[in-house]
């Protein structure tokens, strides 16, 4: 006679699979980054060292934009000055750290769960 598996561990089955499938969502789409970077992209727009320069009167007339990335290092907010093309390579880089750092949060979720699933606490 077959057993009959009771509903809780059906349930507990499904959840594991559906953990199971979204780790593996998580890991393919972890596979698609190039470039990771964390930080802040700043713009800025900044008046010269000349007294006479429109820019100091006429804030229409500053001088950039100049690009300013600001990021923890060593544990110490550090800035450095990049390039236009740079920029463009760190906006994609930031917007891609972020996405990682919420796939990995996903992914210690579906963790949780296919653990709790796949070997449940005693009551």
């Amino acid at each position: 006679m077959a057993k009959k598996s009771s509903p809780s561990s059906r349930s507990s089955t499904a959840a594991a699979e559906r953990a199971r499938g979204r780790i593996a969502t998580v890991r393919a789409a972890l596979a698609d980054f190039d470039l990771v970077c964390s930080g802040t992209l700043l713009t800025r727009m900044t008046k010269c060292g000349k007294p006479t320069c429109r820019c100091h009167s006429d804030p229409s007339a500053r001088h950039g934009p100049y690009y300013e990335w600001g990021r923890m290092r060593g544990g110490k907010l550090t800035h450095r000055w990049v390039s236009a093309e740079q920029a463009e390579q760190l906006r994609r880089a930031i917007a891609n750290f972020r996405e990682l750092k919420k796939l990995l949060r996903d992914w210690e979720i579906q963790t949780e769960r296919l653990i709790d699933a796949e070997h449940p606490r005693d009551p």
